[in-house]
């Protein structure tokens, strides 16, 4: 019975982080005449910039938007921080 608690623990505890939220902050651009911006994505799949990059390239390109590049990722703790400095773009893709 010792076992199987650990087990569930350490089950519970992997399926915690895997359903953690992620948020990746990035910048963007459009072309003629030339604007920029910043922005505020939640994650979905892994919690990588790697991912959050494939996520936004298409998301952004149909609005005409192209990804410069992702800064980085993050959970809910530096949410806050980010949102006034994202504007309109905070989590808006």
């Amino acid at each position: 019975m010792r076992n199987l608690s650990f087990t569930f623990m350490v089950f519970m505890l992997a399926a915690g982080t895997a359903n953690a939220a992620c948020y990746a902050d990035y910048k963007a651009k459009q072309d003629g005449p030339l604007r920029l911006h910043y922005g505020v994505v939640e994650v979905r799949g892994e919690c990588s910039a790697g991912s959050a990059a494939d996520q936004l390239r298409d998301a952004l390109a149909r609005d005409g938007w192209q990804l410069l590049n992702v800064l980085g990722v993050f959970d809910e703790a530096g949410l806050d921080g980010r949102k006034d400095a994202a504007g309109e773009y905070f989590l808006r893709y």
